[in-house]
């Protein structure tokens, strides 16, 4: 049947409403429970006050994650983290997940599990449009397009659906931008 074990990524998001808490290293702990999901890089975005700061390289959590790192992370409310296993774009740092984008509206980050059928297709128009992209992956036309649907709407959530109509496969997605923090699977949940 299969010749070899094909694993996908593993995305992780935590939200605490009551107080900040040390969400990277709680992130960071889901992420290595996570890890046998992708084993090529691994990033962590922090949301503290609606600035989102992230860390993420190429390698294991144990081996990206140590004690300083987590603690330049910072306290916050929400966080979001990734482990890689690529389908779409090399095994490097410019691929790896979180993608964070600041735009006319804040800042969102972005950790996708799964692929989009017509990445490509999007990808060409939105560089059509003026976009300048700084991985080969379908997660930054993800987080591209909703950015672009953000200043069109009313709200992040009305974005994320936007978003939804036009992006096609299979795939789970955080999307963390300065005040929420949202979970979306594709409408087949395939």
């Amino acid at each position: 049947m299969f010749n070899k074990i094909k694993e996908e990524c593993g995305v992780f998001g935590i939200y605490s409403e009551e107080r900040e808490e040390n969400v990277a290293y709680y992130t960071c702990i889901g992420l290595s429970s996570l890890q046998h999901r992708g084993e090529e890089s691994c990033g962590i975005a922090i949301n503290n006050g609606g600035v989102i700061s992230y860390h993420k390289e190429v390698g294991l959590v144990s081996d990206v994650f140590n004690q300083k790192v987590v603690d330049e992370l910072t306290m916050g409310k929400m966080a979001i983290g990734h482990v890689r296993y690529s389908t779409t774009g090399a095994p490097k740092k410019e691929n790896a997940q979180p993608i964070v984008i600041r735009y006319a509206k804040g800042n969102i980050a972005v950790v996708h599990n799964g692929n989009l059928t017509n990445a490509v297709e999007l990808r060409k128009q939105l560089q059509e449009n003026g976009a300048i992209f700084n991985s080969t992956s379908d997660t930054e036309v993800i987080a591209y397009i909703i950015a672009r649907e953000r200043l069109k709407t009313k709200s992040i959530e009305e974005a994320v659906m936007n978003t939804m109509k036009y992006i096609k496969g299979a795939y789970s997605l955080l999307i963390m931008s300065s005040q929420k923090l949202i979970a979306v699977r594709d409408p087949r949940r395939i």
